[in-house]
């Protein structure tokens, strides 16, 4: 969701549930160098409430690490979190650009869950339909314009210039794959309270979706199960993750109910795609955010569905000094979304 165009210098604003991250980059074409990176903790209660004090101390909080990254320009690309958009692949007759505007908007209405008035929508044709090759297949995304607007205020009030608007699940999909990828890949964001999964074709997002499990949901079932306080509960959970064979299969034991249901979550959007894709296959499985380092957490995702999983690199499609490798990498599953951001192409 472009407001602007033609704009060199921009950075990659990130306003996670609980951190917010920042990512600049220079220069042109598929590969773009780093320039700077930042990220700072911040109480998730504040960036999931809508009250203004509270939007002001996130807006603080943002201001300050711009500031300590030493941030020289102005202009930002923010994502939407996944959760406030509704986006869906329909097809569509193939018809002039202007033609399909006046189409879209005719159609909207019984597109989108919220009425088109309070809505902002944003499409792209991706391809010809699969199921007819005389229609084209279309990505619409529609936001609440109170959302975009509530931000829109609170970024222009510590004197930020939002070039752009993007769902965090388009811009993770950006960082963590290649240009030019024609396999279907599952991108898969377990992040601290929500998973963010997505699928891309041809260099196109086919499916996405918001899942509400994330890696408080999995400590919360340990607490709950081992009946143990929340500290103890988040070490054995990242220190053993779904490993049977550690403490006699205690922590797995006690995490695995709600593990299963994100689980079951996505092996239902996989057979959605296939429906939709029947010819297709996945070809793999790229896992990023909190959750993707529990210990045998990738293999048990690989054995579940039988498909390679890697994790993710967010710095996969640009260039740094190689002094900063593992510092990068150590860091590199929580900015997939502020990275494809900054790889915006204005």
């Amino acid at each position: 969701m472009g407001l602007l165009s033609g704009i060199s210098e921009f950075f990659g604003l990130d306003i996670g549930a609980s951190a917010i991250r920042l990512v600049e980059l220079r220069g042109h074409g598929s590969v773009k160098t780093l320039v700077r990176y930042a990220y700072t903790p911040i109480d998730s209660k504040l960036t999931q409430s809508d009250a203004k004090a509270d939007q002001a101390k996130v807006a603080d909080v943002i201001k300050s690490l711009i500031t300590e990254a030493q941030i020289s320009t102005r202009n930002v690309a923010v994502g939407i979190p996944s959760k406030k958009v509704f986006t869906t692949v329909v097809d569509v007759d193939k018809l002039t650009p202007a033609e399909l505007a006046k189409s879209i908007k005719f159609q909207a209405d019984s597109l989108i869950p919220t009425p088109l008035a309070s809505s902002k929508i944003d499409w792209a044709i991706i391809g010809d339909s699969p199921k007819d090759a005389s229609k084209a297949e279309l990505l619409l995304t529609s936001v609440p314009n109170e959302f975009i607007e509530q931000r829109l205020d609170m970024l222009e009030g510590i004197g930020l210039n939002v070039i752009a608007f993007e769902p965090d699940n388009l811009a993770m999909a950006r960082s963590l794959t290649a240009p030019g990828t024609v396999l279907p890949e599952l991108i898969l964001s377990i992040g601290t309270i929500s998973t963010d999964l997505v699928i891309t074709m041809n260099d196109s997002a086919r499916l996405t979706r918001s899942i509400p499990t994330g890696a408080d949901a999995i400590v919360k079932s340990a607490m709950q199960n081992l009946g143990i306080e929340q500290k103890q509960a988040e070490e054995i959970v990242y220190k053993f993750g779904v490993d049977k064979t550690k403490l006699e299969g205690q922590v797995y034991d006690g995490i695995i109910s709600t593990v299963e249901i994100l689980v079951n979550e996505i092996d239902k959007s996989i057979k959605f795609f296939q429906s939709r894709y029947p010819n297709t296959k996945l070809d793999r499985i790229i896992m990023t955010g909190a959750a993707s380092i529990l210990p045998e957490f990738p293999l048990f995702i690989a054995n579940k569905f039988g498909v390679n999983v890697e994790i993710g690199n967010s710095w996969r499609n640009i260039s740094f000094a190689a002094s900063k490798e593992n510092e990068l990498l150590s860091v590199s599953n929580y900015f997939g979304v502020a990275a494809g951001l900054a790889e915006r192409i204005e």
